[in-house]
């Protein structure tokens, strides 16, 4: 076999390979389309010709108020922590909150930060150990810290609200969570990552993922009954409901261990048969604005590719581990979703070598070499199959980010995509080697920034 028949034999295996592979895929994509689709449509016909639509202003009140803890764990934060406070404080719209605030020993910029907002509302809580340990850690040194501030006779709480210390919270959002966290255990509430004009195309990407993730992927797992997993931030978990993760785990509700303990925190109540819910709400009647969670996004790429490595070391890898297999068919499948991001990234590397490698073949025989490529009938079908699909996955990405953000957004994430994989491909291989290596121990946060002229988002 000469060396140009060689070339043509690797480039159609690989081809193939992708192209199964991505039918496969795009298969499994288009059927959370046509779910998601089916159940607005039946909701439009069925229920909002019965009913008004809700918003989160016009909410009946709380059967039983109660108070909100908000905790909000920092390593290293002391350039965001204290913007963020204050911001919150003048944000939030409901009579009864405290705000628990991780800090640690060997950062004493972060703590002058958190003590520089004197109010009431704000605990600090001394990590005793030098940092980072793990997110997951300090989220447990605050839940201890409000269990003992509750045996000194603070009421107790009603819920346990999570957030970043780069987050920009909705005013309306603990309001909405008093009344929502009587109906579920669990109260997930969307993330909308904040345009960066400075990094439209690597942070930009996040705005892409998380709008339609957020606004469609979150609603067919509810829809097929998979348990919501938390995004660590915009979300609530009612009290009661920590407290027997807490008993089951010696005390600490989180598992200190786990890489994206936010996304198992979900699954485990998920797990236990308790109500999670996915709740997007417009703000005001007639209004688009909805009552989100907002921050900025990593902005280079270094940091894109070491959190999505954490998301898919923790969700794919350890929590295949962690977690397994179990529930019912919804979520099985949910759980198989999450958990593809390796094989994804194998199947773009293979894809992306094909198509290099038909271009030289292309270029070489333009030059009059001897050597061609020539697709069988089933490649050929394949790859004409999986462009039209590609088209429909183009199309839904544009709409829901064209939805999310404008028709700006909605035509920059097209060529997003591109960075996306990359991205995607980059991630995965720094999972691999970290899950190979045991995975990281401490706490492997970005660089953040707090939102500037924060008092105009709404």
């Amino acid at each position: 076999m000469s060396a140009g028949q060689l070339l043509a034999e690797v480039t159609g295996e690989l081809a193939l390979f992708a192209a199964v592979g991505g039918l496969l895929f795009a298969l499994d994509d288009l059927l959370v389309d046509l779910i998601y689709f089916g159940r607005a449509g039946w909701r439009l016909l069925a229920i909002y010709t019965r009913y008004p639509r809700a918003f989160a202003d016009g909410l009946q009140p709380p059967t039983e108020p109660g108070r909100l803890a908000v905790f909000v764990p920092a390593w290293d934060e002391s350039a965001v922590i204290g913007a963020m406070l204050r911001t919150t404080l003048a944000r939030f719209d409901h009579p009864d909150y405290r705000i628990y605030v991780g800090e640690y020993r060997n950062d004493p910029a972060t703590a002058a930060a958190i003590a520089a907002v004197p109010d009431p509302r704000v605990r600090p809580v001394l990590v005793p150990l030098d940092g980072p340990t793990t997110k997951a850690d300090c989220l447990n040194h605050l839940f201890l810290a409000l269990a003992a501030d509750e045996a000194a006779g603070v009421p107790r709480a009603k819920a346990i609200v999570l957030h970043d210390a780069e987050d920009l919270v909705h005013p309306l959002e603990l309001r909405l969570f008093d009344r929502l966290i009587e109906q579920a255990a669990l109260v997930q509430l969307p993330v909308l990552p904040l345009p960066d004009p400075s990094s439209r195309w690597i942070s930009g990407h996040y705005a892409d993922e998380f709008a339609e993730s957020h606004i469609k992927e979150l609603v067919v797992r509810e829809a097929v009954g998979a348990a919501i997993p938390l995004a660590g931030v915009g979300c609530a978990i009612e009290r009661s409901a920590l407290d027997r993760l807490a008993a089951a785990h010696g005390g600490r509700p989180f598992a200190a261990a786990s890489l994206t303990e936010d996304y198992e925190l979900g699954l485990r109540l998920g797990a236990l048969g308790l109500r999670t819910i996915f709740v997007r709400l417009p703000a005001t009647p007639g209004s688009r604005a909805i009552v989100a969670s907002r921050s900025h996004f990593p902005a280079d790429l270094d940091a894109a590719v070491r959190q999505k490595a954490r998301w898919i070391g923790g969700i794919a890898l350890a929590g295949w581990d962690r977690l397994g297999w179990s529930g019912g068919l919804g979520e099985r499948w949910m759980r198989m979703r999450d958990r593809r991001g390796p094989l994804a990234a194998l199947l773009l590397v293979a894809g992306y070598a094909a198509l290099v490698l038909w271009l030289q073949i292309s270029l070489a025989r333009a030059l009059g070499a001897p050597v061609a490529f020539a697709p069988s009938p089933l490649l050929a079908a394949l790859l004409t199959l999986n462009l039209w699909l590609l088209g429909w996955r183009v199309l839904m990405r544009f709409s829901f980010t064209t939805s999310a953000y404008g028709l700006g957004e909605g035509l920059r994430s097209i060529p997003r995509i591109l960075v996306g994989n990359l991205i995607a491909i980059l991630a995965a291989r720094r999972a691999l080697r970290l899950h190979d290596a045991g995975g990281p121990q401490r706490w492997d946060k970005t660089h953040h920034i707090f939102p500037a002229g924060e008092a105009a988002v709404p």
